[in-house]
């Protein structure tokens, strides 16, 4: 089966390049949903318990590739063990003015300002009442970009609310760069604003449903020490369930000459690699265990998912390596965290 997927990668990718990188995206991807059931089933099987849920195994796919939730059976196919769609906000939203996706090959990276485009959660879930996968589906849930940041709760507690009748998890992504003043909520007074009500509907949720849906936080990799140790002490004082990290970078160290490097938006790929995974070794410390850490962010190869599993992540999601290495990647960084010991805490800088 992985022979299967190279061979079908090798063949499909230098047709994809010649394409804009979101035209490109758009025509994959709804090629593989149109021929799902010509496309043979990836399975990888190496189960993990996280956040009280049963993961196939440890490999998901990153929001911000499936934003509607239009590809979901599709991408089941590849042996993923969770498919994480959105982001998402309350109403449809036409995001940032195209061109916005731009690659940059010689550094296996892309720059992004999609900026949310969607098209609203009552779209998003009802392509998830439909799915066929039966894996783990988280929902990554944002604010409208036009609504003022000291009223973003209340599109937060819109997402949650739709959300959680079909959702297995749902993250609150916070750290785009895409939409203007968001990563102001990853203050420790915003943030304990924020999560403090989203933790109360959680609870009358739960009560509701008769099942409880873990809330998982999603932080940008641009956070010095401090910032880190301040988030992790709100998370753990909120009861948050889990955290991802990380979202793209604003940073350009290691494109600074390339062409595209000047794009604004949010850089992922093979630069962000080590800053991710030292943003994880930072917050497994700073949480003592005590919360479970999704690790994404540059993940291009098993090697780099078994450094953030060493880092202290117990899950890990890909992207931006799909792009370059293509659907073999999922079991081969499957088969790599199956027999890799279970990490330490790590010791940070200070």
């Amino acid at each position: 089966m992985p022979d299967y997927y190279r061979t079908l990668y090798r063949l499909t990718r230098p047709l994809l390049f010649r394409l804009d990188p979101e035209r490109a995206h758009d025509r994959a991807l709804g090629g593989l949903q149109r021929f799902r059931h010509l496309v043979p089933r990836q399975v990888v099987s190496a189960p993990v318990e996280v956040m009280g849920l049963t993961f196939t195994n440890p490999v998901g796919l990153a929001a911000g590739m499936d934003k509607n939730g239009d590809y979901l059976d599709g991408l089941g196919r590849l042996g993923f063990g969770f498919i994480e769609l959105g982001t998402v906000t309350p109403r449809p939203q036409p995001g940032n003015p195209k061109p916005r996706l731009f690659r940059l090959p010689e550094a296996q990276a892309l720059i992004n300002r999609m900026g949310f485009n969607n098209r609203g959660m009552a779209y998003l879930l009802a392509q998830v009442a439909r799915r066929r996968y039966a894996g783990i589906v988280g929902i990554n849930i944002g604010k409208q970009a036009t609504t003022p940041l000291d009223h973003a709760v209340d599109d937060y507690l819109s997402g949650l609310e739709q959300a959680y009748p079909l959702a297995d998890y749902v993250t609150i992504n916070i750290s785009s760069p895409n939409t203007q003043g968001l990563r102001e909520l990853q203050q420790q007074h915003a943030l304990a604003g924020l999560l403090r009500p989203l933790k109360e509907a959680q609870t009358r949720l739960s009560d509701q449903y008769g099942r409880y849906v873990p809330l998982v936080v999603k932080v940008a990799p641009d956070l010095d020490a401090a910032a880190i140790d301040g988030i992790a002490g709100v998370l753990l004082a909120e009861n948050m369930d889990g955290l991802i990290a990380t979202n793209t970078t604003a940073s350009r160290v290691g494109v600074t000459r390339l062409p595209h490097a000047t794009q604004t938006g949010g850089l992922s790929g093979a630069p962000l690699t080590e800053q991710a995974t030292a943003v994880v070794a930072r917050f497994r410390q700073r949480l003592d265990g005590q919360l479970p850490i999704i690790a994404s962010g540059g993940v291009m190869s098993a090697a780099d998912a078994v450094a953030k599993y060493q880092a202290g992540a117990q899950l890990v999601q890909l992207y931006t390596g799909l792009v370059y290495h293509g659907p073999a990647l999922v079991r081969e960084v499957a088969m790599a965290l199956q027999t890799t010991p279970a990490a330490s805490i790590p010791t940070a800088s200070t």
